[in-house]
């Protein structure tokens, strides 16, 4: 019997139309709760500093299956959260952000995010703290006017020398003074003061990024979250960091600036855990979550879980300049994964587990030294124990600035 062509097409667009509402149904699951708060999203890959190395950037996220030879988005579904400090340090900060505000929309056509976070090192850049700028960094925004830029900024920090102190120009030696001025002042520089100013491009990306984004159960940032502002909702933290960033003042320092605020706070990464296990467990009831991703302190190669997995330390080094050490973190209904070059472990969610965990991520990479000493430490510690835990650290009464700062960081803060 010879079939009808039309049957044939009917049965095609029906077979189309159940794929599209497959398609729609898986990305039903994810869905967006609030402005920082995302629940049902089945992938999470958490990228931790990536300080201006773009080869090392895209060598991980080749290994997360993220992009592909001709770096477009293959991730799907997929939420990567780059958890701030794409720039300093490197050449490469521009290009970098310029490829993950491209797959911003190509993730989102197919059904996943890429969610940029702000860490101390944007916001430093957006405030004028340039100790960190590599000449490679200037280099990228430099164009065939960047001389005459120069040449008008020397002279207006001429003219303002004079302004203030007239006797701080007479008898200058302006060739060699501009020699030297020009050192901290390359082509290129006045530009990248512009994009980076709070009303320049790059500037106005950092004040649409979050500072902590909630997935799931877990909360992404770049240092850590401490007692002293646990009174704050989510959405507060990026508000106040956006409202002082867009007008920085410096005799004015807030949270944006704070040690303990969440762009700079390494208690969760260096602390005793007995110490501050109170304050975390005050933290994570406070906003309802079961651990937090931080970046911000360096591991020299191993993403390493803190307080039975409740604390997860992800900046990994991956540029060059902290030793090119690539991994990255997955969350999925299985749990937490870490994954290398050499392969993939699951993240250990008990302390007494990381002794094994750590020996295996050795294997992988014995010539790594840090994570070599790293072991040995523990080991020591292993073997030294006596099975009960240590205790926190005695605060001297007379001390005011410990005083103070225990004080800032009491579980009490956050009830």
């Amino acid at each position: 019997m010879k079939r009808s062509p039309f049957g044939a097409v009917t049965a095609m667009l029906a077979f189309a139309a159940l794929a599209g509402l497959l398609s729609a149904a898986a990305f039903a699951e994810a869905r967006k709760v609030g402005d920082y708060h995302w629940e049902g999203v089945e992938r999470v890959v958490a990228i931790g500093d990536l300080h201006g190395d773009y080869d090392q950037y895209m060598r991980v996220m080749q290994l997360a299956g993220l992009v592909d030879r001709r770096d477009r988005w293959t991730g799907g579904a997929t939420h990567l959260v780059q958890t701030g400090d794409i720039p300093d340090r490197g050449p490469d900060t521009r290009r970098i952000i310029d490829h993950l505000v491209e797959l911003q929309g190509q993730a989102a056509d197919d059904g996943g995010r890429v969610h940029l976070l702000i860490g101390n090192h944007e916001a430093m850049n957006v405030y004028g703290d340039l100790r960190y700028v590599t000449p490679g960094e200037y280099a990228e925004f430099e164009t065939r006017n960047s001389k005459r830029y120069q040449d008008l900024q020397f002279e207006h920090h001429v003219e303002t020398m004079a302004a203030r102190d007239p006797s701080s120009v007479e008898g200058l030696d302006l060739k060699a003074f501009r020699k030297d001025w020009e050192k901290e002042h390359p082509l290129g520089w006045v530009e990248h003061r512009q994009a980076w100013s709070a009303q320049g491009e790059y500037g106005q990306r950092v004040l649409a990024a979050p500072v902590v984004l909630r997935v799931n159960d877990t909360l992404f940032l770049h240092g850590g979250l401490s007692a002293k502002y646990c009174q704050l909702e989510l959405a507060d933290y990026t508000r106040d960091v956006h409202a002082e960033l867009a007008d920085f003042d410096y005799s004015k320092p807030g949270i944006a600036t704070d040690e303990l605020g969440p762009l700079w706070y390494r208690g969760l990464a260096t602390d005793s855990e007995v110490q501050r296990g109170p304050m975390l467990d005050a933290i994570l009831e406070r906003y309802g979550v079961a651990r937090i991703v931080v970046g911000h302190t360096p591991t020299q190669g191993v993403v390493w879980p803190r307080f039975d997995g409740r604390v997860v330390l992800n900046d990994t080094g991956i540029a060059d300049h902290y030793g090119g050490h690539v991994a990255f973190l997955e969350l999925v209904d299985g749990g937490a994964i870490a994954h290398y070059p050499g392969g993939e472990l699951p993240l250990p969610v008990g302390n007494d587990e990381r002794l094994g965990y750590l020996q295996r991520v050795v294997a992988m990479n014995p010539a790594n030294a840090h994570l070599q000493s790293r072991l040995q430490k523990l080991q020591s510690a292993a073997s030294s124990s006596s099975g009960e835990a240590a205790a926190a650290p005695a605060v001297d009464p007379e001390d005011a600035e410990a005083v103070q700062l225990e004080a800032w960081l009491s579980p009490d803060n956050c009830r």
